[in-house]
């Protein structure tokens, strides 16, 4: 598949599930490209190194990252922009095939498949909490040197 559809298809995957999910009509674009930028950074990532649990990891981090800046820009809360704009990174085909394998008799496939499912599932959680953890510390930072600049102290 080429770069500009898959960018386009998950972008129309986020807005949708924006849609779905019940967002502020004014954010579904933001909702939208938040789940581009996640595909494009798993993309890119996954090209490189080829490891998909990885590339999901760096694109769950990237959404989370895009997400809390929208969110400071709309003054809204980020999980609006981290819902909609993950869900091009679920590993929902690999699920699927673990049942499917399962249903069928095929343990060792369907281990295969889950474990799989598993650890990605695992990288994007992952990816969510470490960008949260390093943005909150980023922003008390930040607060703390506006405080230091105006004269005021931290209790």
């Amino acid at each position: 598949m080429n770069w500009p559809l898959e960018a386009f298809l998950s972008f129309l995957a986020a807005g949708a599930f924006g849609v779905i999910f019940n967002t502020p009509r004014q954010t579904l674009i933001s909702c939208g490209l938040v789940g581009m930028t996640g595909w494009l950074i798993y993309r890119s990532y996954n090209f490189m190194m080829d490891d998909s649990v990885q590339a999901t990891f760096a694109g769950a981090f990237g959404v989370a990252i895009v997400a809390h800046l929208l969110a400071k820009k709309f003054k809204m809360p980020m999980i609006i922009f981290s819902v909609a704009g993950i869900i091009p990174l679920v590993p929902g085909s690999k699920a699927y095939n673990a049942m499917r394998n399962i249903v069928e008799n095929n343990y060792l496939e369907a281990i295969t498949f889950a474990s799989e499912a598993l650890m990605i599932s695992g990288a994007v959680a992952m990816g969510l909490v470490f960008a949260e953890v390093l943005m909150q510390s980023f922003f008390k930072h930040q607060a703390k040197r506006i405080q230091k600049k105006i004269g005021m102290t931290l209790e």
